[in-house]
């Protein structure tokens, strides 16, 4: 059985470099992004990936892997975004920027190994489009909870939703990297 705790690390390999090459170009120009504005553009993300799963072509010769990767990046963005707020100017350091990403990914990684361990890595079971309906439910829960002012009475919060997110992504991924998407 492969190693789902390698195939995860090199997946967000994959994603962390590209993290780090987006604040070579702008810096974490992202501090200026409100909460909503966040879950609008991973909605849009994830509609596009299930767009291009349905219509089985893109017209701008992108396919649905880079997608996954702005899915799994936007949503740690999002996850610092809840811890520090959102700022009217870029007000951390690159490097800091980077260890809340860290921060972020090992969390969410704790909680894969956790979930994994009670699921027997069911997820492996999934088909690619699942993963992709399971982040437009996931987000359409987060519009719900946003809409409520950030308050649940008996469901998980904004947080949980988008660690859910990044590991349906992050699982999509080491399908492709295995040959079966």
């Amino acid at each position: 059985m492969p190693d789902t705790n390698l195939q995860y690390d090199q997946v967000i390999a994959q994603c962390r470099e590209m993290f780090i090459n987006k604040m070579k170009d702008y810096g974490p120009n992202w501090r200026i992004l409100r909460p909503e504005t966040l879950t609008d553009q991973l909605l849009i993300k994830a509609k596009r990936i299930r767009t291009l799963e349905i219509n089985g072509e893109s017209k701008v010769g992108e396919d649905i892997w880079p997608e996954y990767i702005g899915i799994i990046n936007y949503s740690v963005i999002a996850l610092i975004q809840l811890q520090l707020g959102y700022g009217d100017e870029i007000d951390i350091t690159r490097e800091r920027a980077l260890e809340l990403y860290d921060h972020y990914i090992g969390a969410t990684k704790a909680l894969m190994i956790a979930k994994n361990t009670d699921y027997g890595e069911a997820w492996r079971l999934m088909r690619v489009n699942s993963y992709t309906d399971m982040v437009l439910s996931k987000l359409q829960r987060i519009k719900a909870i946003e809409d409520n002012g950030g308050k649940t009475l008996v469901s998980e919060g904004i947080d949980a939703n988008l660690q859910d997110m990044i590991n349906y992504s992050v699982f999509a991924l080491i399908k492709h990297n295995e040959g079966e998407a």
